[in-house]
């Protein structure tokens, strides 16, 4: 039996320009999250909230757009799993392009091409990661994208590595009574076979 340690994503080694990063997850948008992230983020264009103004939106076809800044949000985060999990820092973020419209009730996902990789001068435990990421709808229609790049973790460097705890009453272990292994018996109508 092997304890499989808690590490996720990626570190600068693990990276091959041209390589596309499919991300695994999508998400589908709720009223309530774009409305949320609106209101908290004090935006006050009605397009993402009134339903009676954004009628005369000739954009949307009189439907309430989603926010710009939970489309980014979302997508960046749909990405980190893959491009940025072990990142120490973000360290430009450019060419953002919207191109599609998103509404309620859309499912984005997103993929990242890596275009560049250099280690860190400054910092020997690192590497930059450059990159270009979309998102898509569910319709595979690309609704943003972008350049970025990030400050990657190289495995060596420890960072993002063995932060789990040791448990003071030792080891995760089976219980003595299942280490055998036995044939399951077969019931009929609750008599043994």
């Amino acid at each position: 039996m092997a304890t499989h340690p808690a590490i996720l994503g990626r570190f600068f080694e693990d990276y091959a320009v041209g390589d596309v990063y499919q991300h695994p997850m999508g998400r589908t948008i709720s009223e309530a999250d774009n409305t949320w992230v609106t209101l908290l983020s004090m935006n006050t264009n009605q397009n993402h909230f009134n339903a009676h103004l954004a009628q005369q939106n000739p954009i949307t076809d009189g439907r309430i757009i989603v926010n710009s800044g939970f489309t980014v949000s979302l997508v960046l985060g749909i990405s980190v799993l893959d491009m940025s999990q072990n990142a120490i820092s973000n360290l430009a973020f450019t060419d953002i392009k919207m191109s599609h419209p998103v509404y309620v009730g859309d499912t984005l996902y997103a993929e990242s091409i890596c275009t560049g990789l250099r280690r860190s001068e400054s910092r020997p435990y690192a590497g930059i990661v450059s990159m270009i990421t979309r998102g898509l709808n569910q319709d595979g229609d690309e609704v943003i994208s972008w350049k970025r790049s990030v400050m990657v973790a190289t495995r060596e460097s420890g960072i993002g590595q063995n932060y789990f705890p040791t448990a003071k009453s030792g080891p995760l272990a089976l219980p003595e009574a299942t280490h055998t292994t036995t044939e399951p018996t077969a019931t009929t109508n609750g008599t043994t076979a």
